[in-house]
């Protein structure tokens, strides 16, 4: 049968990879799928190698499939002369090319993206050319849904978000108002450190050789860092890989998820995490049945209530709440630094070359395999950044492209927010600090380190240690009335000036020798 005249484009960014789309539920000879790698998105910020090959090797074999499934397909790889690398450029050359009067897109994820194709579609309208946004099918909600549920408040809270969501899908409730097991969360369940028992499972995932696509990518002179392990990337590559993966850690890695999920250790870098969090944002998998099949191994015996909550928490909760904010506050909230923090990123940012043994191995870890869990993240990397002064938006670029799962949308509301309080208390209550007793409670790193994990003054003492204590009485004047950190001021009340001298002193002796560290 010959092609159609003047088909309908359908565009599919790469982290629009969703197989079970209505669009596919019907093969039509007058639409073509559109997939593009190009500069645009490969160089926005340097990303980690990784990140790259596993998105176009995902894209690449996404494609296949809807070929192989009778759909056609005009896919633009990233070395091909015609590629403008541009996403609206290609467009312009394709609706040209086919004689398009109709282009649909799903609706990106990213403010950049979703206002370049916004600008774009009206500019298609004025020649002519129809240009819908269509709903990707993805979340749990809509972009302004959290914003409609807290209405006029002022302050946000997930808790009160993540309680809602619980209530509204019937997800963990005993009744239609009352949580499963008398209780909202089981925090105090989940803060365990691990000590080698019971035994983290085994890497479960099937490795790839993409080296030619790696080949290819270098090549054309796409920047990047960290290791590619280009001939061995253990990325899911499609849907049924990552379904995989979903059976996997269900079965060998949810039922210790909860009480280890604030655990680090030196000893295993994934320890029960599930690792499924590129696959949900590429959107190999939705967030409903990866709820589900947690809520039903709870259901089933095979999970305790605390780890399937703790799980279903960070998806239900906190992925889709973070969502909410972002698009609330964007295009703004990008550009926040409330506490003027302005320090460039150590070198060992990019090198994981530091004699902090904790960091040391978050840094190596996110360097080696484009992943740290949300504990690294969290309250070893971007704590240190927090304490030390570092420019928040130099963090979040480069948590943005080391992280495999990293998409503004996810990355922004976490980094600035959350990790950087740069947002001035936005999306969190509290500057989320510590010093090296958290670290030392929660892991195993300082028994092995340079660093004295007890002292707060010296060569060899903890630099989180003397960042912590300097970080509230510089920034006492905004912190001061918090009532979730009154104690620390309590403290730092008692201290002789003597020693608040001693303190801040130590401390601009470790800001000025961040990369000696």
């Amino acid at each position: 049968m010959p092609a159609a005249a003047d088909p309908t484009l359908r565009l599919i960014l790469g982290d629009q990879l969703n197989s079970l789309h209505s669009w596919f539920d019907e093969v039509r000879d007058d639409v073509v799928y559109v997939l593009m790698e190009v500069r645009q998105e490969t160089d926005y910020v340097r990303h980690h190698a990784q990140k790259i090959l596993a998105i176009l090797a995902a894209m690449r074999d996404f494609s296949r499939q809807l070929r192989e499934t009778g759909h056609r397909v005009r896919y633009v790889p990233i070395d091909s002369p015609s590629n403008r690398q541009s996403i609206t450029d290609n467009l312009d050359a394709l609706i040209t090319h086919y004689g398009a009067k109709i282009v649909q897109y799903q609706a990106p994820d990213e403010w950049r993206l979703d206002a370049q194709l916004a600008a774009w579609r009206q500019a298609c309208m004025e020649r002519g050319v129809h240009c819908e946004m269509v709903c990707s099918q993805h979340f749990y909600t809509q972009r302004d849904e959290a914003a409609r549920l807290f209405g006029d408040r002022r302050g946000w809270l997930m808790e009160h978000f993540y309680r809602h969501m619980r209530r509204l899908h019937g997800v963990l409730m005993a009744t239609p108002q009352k949580p499963a097991g008398g209780q909202w969360n089981f925090d105090h369940d989940n803060r365990q450190a691990w000590h080698g028992t019971p035994p983290a499972p085994l890497d479960w995932r099937r490795q790839h050789d993409h080296s030619a696509l790696w080949h290819t990518i270098v090549a054309c002179g796409v920047p990047s860092f960290g290791n590619p392990q280009a001939s061995q990337l253990a990325w899911p590559l499609n849907r049924a890989e990552a379904l995989q993966h979903l059976d996997a850690f269900i079965q060998r890695a949810l039922p210790h998820f909860g009480q280890f999920q604030d655990a680090i250790s030196q000893h295993n870098w994934r320890l029960f995490h599930s690792l499924l969090s590129f696959a949900l944002n590429v959107k190999m998998l939705g967030p409903r049945e990866v709820v589900m099949r947690a809520q039903e191994a709870w259901q089933a015996g095979h999970a305790p209530l605390a780890a399937a909550e703790g799980f279903i928490r960070q998806i239900l909760g906190w992925r889709e709440y973070v969502r909410g904010v972002y698009w609330h506050h964007m295009p703004g909230y990008v550009q926040h630094n409330k506490l003027a923090h302005e320090l460039p990123l150590p070198e060992w940012f990019w090198t994981g070359d530091t004699r902090m043994a904790c960091m040391a191995q978050a840094i190596g870890q996110s360097l080696e395999q484009a992943y740290a869990h949300h504990i690294q993240r969290l309250m070893v990397i971007g704590n240190f950044a927090l304490l030390a002064g570092l420019d928040p938006q130099a963090v979040h670029r480069w948590y943005l492209g080391v992280y495999i799962d990293a998409f503004e949308w996810v990355e922004l509301p976490n980094t600035l927010g959350m990790s950087q309080f740069a947002d001035g208390g936005l999306m969190a209550t509290k500057p989320y600090v510590s010093s090296a007793a958290y670290l030392d409670r929660m892991g195993d790193h300082c028994a092995g380190c340079h660093y004295r994990k007890k002292d707060r003054l010296g060569e060899r003492a903890c630099p989180y240690n003397a960042l912590y204590w300097d970080f509230h009485i510089r920034h006492a004047d905004r912190l001061r009335r918090n009532p979730r950190i009154g104690m620390v001021y309590k403290q730092i009340d008692r201290m002789p000036p003597a020693d608040i001298d001693a303190i801040q002193s130590r401390s601009q002796d470790i800001k000025a020798r961040l990369d000696r560290l």
